[in-house]
């Protein structure tokens, strides 16, 4: 009771207080109101639970357990089972890990993770699943599919069939289901067809509730049937007159129509593949959907041609053709959708004619390119000649009161001297022959020798120094209206230096971390969540193709790891990705998972950088790196070797010496040649006519597939294709 005396003027403080605590009230009033909402905080735990508090949200609460999945999972399931949840499966999700709970006309979804870095821990994840149309499953009910968005139940009762109607008839009424009557269905259909084989049907409708929250329900078909065993199986649907007669088209699928609404739908290749596929989880009856492939399929060129073979699942099977494809067009019935499956495959005579056209288009490309590239390098030398006219070439004098080891000339600008490395760096606007005159004069006179060098041009020189143990490697370069000059070695290492370190005026700053639920890009190739610092994706095909044989997404996302790596797993397993147990690699810091995805094998990396969760996630095809004879060997990787350039090229690796022929690898070649190396660091050798060898390394992994081009210039370029 309170102990301020009627009439008193009460402080601030207190009226404030007062209201504070009437709003609080109000809130949980509000919150439990909603009957169909789970307090998760308040459902039973494991014994041994840790809770994780760092996240206070309503909707969800996890808690690490000391033991690991395989031991975790079925010991919460009998828990929450005891508790009075009622576990069940969602149609088409039957390999799915989540577990899903009913409990009157609440729903609970419950999955499971690994501890990070301990695989003998694992982590409990509770979240709510509000049940948008609530129907009653009966007691011990088995093999429970259910899905509450629709809503839709399967499962098999045991008691008998008039105790099974029973049940329905007193708890469909006492959830606010009225049955109907052909004159209370008018509004939907002129007759209700009630008739059975060795069972019975009844039809039932929902008025708009809040309060048990049913908004805009449409009728459900409840259908129990007897079985042998004595018991009786129940199906609850929504009602067939309720749902669309005639389908709208969706958007394609690899340029193939897709009937709206569906569940699930999914594709592989694209509208310019040979082969292409699509298929869907309908949600219309059979006849609908067939009325909808009749007509879409006809304005779009195609005609049928006859029955197929029916395979499992099939209720219909329809050859279909056009001008350059077949296919196949298959119906089925499965739970309350209309399953569909359409093939298409090109013709050979149109495959041979787009061959024809690719081979022309890749000719005219390879032309066109060779033709700009020719441009460009001229352009680049006519500029280079202006260029270096305008450098002076002055004989030049040292720069005075100069702290490197080596003097700087007069003319030295911007000039980077890193003693703990021993690396100099400057631009200048003498000529590359004045600083070369400069350096081997100045050198020689302190001491130093020269080594023999042939790269001596008048727009790039590379000399080398030793003395009493110690070098020093120069390249003086002209690069545009100046020359670059960086000199590194053990000659210009200073003990006592310190580096020092620069930050970029241009460094943009770490985003900050996110504290909302990581949302998916919906029109990323790759799923990507839409909160990212930063996102880039690659693919690589041959010229002319829509084919990758590899795809690869690099991001950066400012979240924890933990959430980036539970956004994957939900993510990928709606794709219908699966992931490989085997070698997986879960840490604080870094996580490495093995996938199979529909394409082909796949790896997701993640990592910690500026406070950000790294991202690569690699998806190859080894379907199409097999029909371009581009896969390597087992436990071997392949290398592929292009000449774009005017002359031959040879290349030395792993003790082979390979000539490459001037259009290797180009459209008159489809095929360049081909070396299989094993795993590990190659240093390789370029060699072409009148110029330099150039040497680099290569590391290749087994089952890797590189392309090396040498472009016009002898430059080459690294690329993995697979």
């Amino acid at each position: 009771m309170s102990t301020i005396p009627r009439g008193t003027q009460v402080p601030a403080r207190w009226r404030l207080l007062a209201c504070g605590l009437v709003l609080m009230a109000s809130c949980s009033i509000a919150a439990a109101a909603d009957g169909g909402i789970v307090d998760v905080h308040a459902l039973p735990k494991l014994e041994g639970a840790v809770e994780d508090t760092s996240r206070p949200e309503s909707y969800r609460v996890e808690y690490r357990m000391p033991t690991p999945e395989a031991v975790t999972s079925p010991a919460v399931k009998k828990l929450l089972s005891a508790d009075g949840w009622v576990p069940y499966v969602r149609p088409l999700e039957e390999k799915s890990t989540t577990l899903n709970f009913k409990k009157g006309r609440q729903g609970l979804s419950v999955y499971l993770t690994q501890a990070l870095g301990r695989p003998d821990q694992s982590v409990v994840h509770y979240s709510t699943d509000r049940i948008y149309g609530n129907v009653p499953f009966p007691d011990g009910a088995s093999d429970i599919m259910f899905d509450g968005t629709r809503p839709y139940l399967g499962c098999i009762s045991p008691s008998a069939l008039d105790v099974t109607s029973d049940f329905y008839g007193r708890e469909m009424a006492a959830i606010g289901w009225q049955k109907l009557t052909p004159e209370t269905a008018v509004r939907w259909t002129t007759g209700l067809d009630e008739t059975v084989p060795n069972g019975l049907r009844a039809f039932y409708a929902h008025p708009d509730s809040k309060e048990d929250g049913f908004y805009q329900q449409k009728p459900v078909m409840l259908t129990l049937t007897r079985r042998d065993d004595g018991r009786t199986n129940v199906d609850i649907r929504v009602a067939p007159f309720a749902l669309p007669g005639e389908l709208k088209a969706d958007g394609d699928l690899a340029g193939l129509p897709r009937p709206n609404p569906t569940k699930t739908a999914r594709s592989l290749g694209s509208a310019s593949s040979n082969k292409r596929e699509m298929s869907a989880a309908a949600m219309a009856e059979l006849p609908a959907v067939l009325a909808f492939y009749h007509r879409e399929l006809a304005a779009r060129g195609w005609q049928e041609d006859g029955s197929a073979p029916l395979a499992p699942g099939d209720e219909i099977a329809i050859k279909i053709s056009n001008a350059e494809e077949t296919g196949v067009l298959r119906l089925g019935r499965k739970y309350d959708f209309t399953m569909v499956s359409l093939t298409a495959q090109v013709k050979d005579s149109a495959l041979a004619a787009r061959a024809e056209a690719k081979k022309e288009a890749d000719e005219k490309f390879f032309s066109d390119a060779a033709a700009a590239a020719k441009q460009v390098i001229a352009a680049d030398e006519a500029r280079r000649k202006v260029q270096a006219a305008a450098l002076s070439d002055a004989p030049l004098n040292a720069l005075a009161d100069s702290k490197t080891p080596v003097p700087l000339p007069e003319t030295a600008e911007g000039a980077k001297f890193e003693g703990g490395d021993g690396r100099l760096e400057f631009s200048s606007t003498s000529s590359v022959k004045a600083l070369g005159t400069f350096y081997r004069t100045a050198l020689k006179n302190a001491g130093w020798k020269e080594q023999p060098s042939v790269i001596n041009q008048p727009n790039m020189a590379v000399m080398q120094f030793s003395r009493s143990g110690k070098s020093i490697s120069m390249t003086v370069m002209q690069m545009g209206p100046k020359v670059n000059v960086s000199a590194t070695g053990s000659g210009l290492v200073v003990a006592a230096a310190k580096p020092v370190e620069t930050k970029s005026a241009e460094a943009k700053p770490v985003q900050a971390r996110s504290t909302e639920p990581l949302k998916a890009d919906p029109d990323a190739a790759l799923p990507v969540p839409t909160q990212r610092s930063s996102r880039g994706i690659s693919s690589t095909k041959f010229p002319g193709s829509n084919q990758s044989f590899r795809t690869e997404l690099e991001a950066s996302i400012p979240a924890e790891l933990s959430d980036v790596l539970a956004f994957y797993r939900a993510e990928l397993t709606k794709r219908g990705w699966q992931e490989k147990t085997d070698g997986a690699t879960v840490a604080a810091e870094r996580a490495e998972l093995a996938f199979t995805s529909p394409e082909g094998p796949a790896v997701l990396k993640l990592g910690r950088a500026r406070d950000e969760t790294t991202v690569s996630l690699v998806q190859r095809n080894p379907q199409a790196a097999a029909k371009a004879d581009i896969m390597p060997k087992a436990g071997q990787a392949r290398l592929m070797l292009g000449n774009i350039g005017p002359k031959e090229a040879s290349l030395t690796i792993n003790n082979q010496t390979v000539k490459i022929a001037a259009g290797a690898g180009g459209p008159q070649s489809p095929k360049g040649p081909m070396l299989d190396l094993p795993p590990g660091k190659h240093q390789y050798a370029l060699r072409m006519p009148g110029q330099p060898a150039r040497t680099d390394t290569l590391t290749v992994a087994a089952g890797d597939a590189w392309g090396l081009m040498v472009g016009p210039t002898g430059e080459v370029l690294p690329l993995q294709m697979y």
